[in-house]
C-alpha cells in the first residue's frame, strides 16, 4: 500500500472514482442528476494550499481516496475555521480492511499540522454503513438538515 497526495495525473482516475461516489449515492437522494453529476472541483483541490488530496495505492492502482479541505466556520462557533472531509471512498473490493480509517487518519494528521482542531463530513442519514463507519472513528453526528418536497 502506498499513500501519497494525488497530482493532476490522477484526474483520470479520480473522475471515475467521483462517479462511483455519485453512484453509492444515488440511492439515498433521488435527485441527484441522472448525467454529468459531478460533487467535487478536483483540480482545485489538488492545487489549494488549503485542501489535501489523497489516494491510496496497491500495486500502482488507486483504491481508496479522500480529502479535507480549511473551511471557515460560521460566525456563531468559536472556532475559526475547521477542517472539511469528502470524497472518502474505497473500493467495493478493498472495504472492511482500514484503508478508510488509513486515509482519514493521514488527513486529520495533516489538518491538526495546520492548526485545525474540528472536523466535519457530511454523510446520508440512511447510510448507516458510512455512519458506522466514522463512528468508530470518533465522529458523531451534529447537525440534521431537513428537506420538504412539494411536488
Amino acid at each position: 500500500m502506498h499513500l501519497r497526495i494525488a497530482t493532476q495525473d490522477d484526474l483520470t482516475d479520480l473522475l471515475h472514482f467521483e462517479q462511483a461516489v455519485v453512484e453509492a449515492e444515488r440511492p439515498f437522494n433521488k435527485h441527484i442528476k441522472e448525467k454529468k453529476a459531478t460533487y467535487y472541483d478536483l483540480p482545485s483541490l489538488i492545487n489549494d494550499i488549503n485542501s489535501q488530496l489523497l489516494v491510496l495505492e496497491e500495486k500502482g492502482e488507486i483504491i481508496a481516496t479522500g480529502y479535507i479541505q480549511i473551511r471557515p466556520s460560521k460566525k456563531s462557533l468559536s472556532h475559526q475555521e475547521h477542517g472539511y472531509l469528502g470524497f472518502m471512498f474505497v473500493l467495493p473490493e478493498y472495504r472492511g480492511r482500514g484503508f478508510n480509517r488509513l486515509v482519514m487518519d493521514a488527513l486529520i494528521g495533516w489538518g491538526k499540522a495546520q492548526g485545525i482542531d474540528v472536523f466535519y463530513l457530511d454523510v446520508y442519514a440512511e447510510n448507516q454503513a458510512a455512519i458506522n463507519a466514522y463512528k468508530k472513528l470518533g465522529f458523531e453526528p451534529s447537525l440534521v438538515e431537513m428537506k420538504l418536497e412539494c411536488a
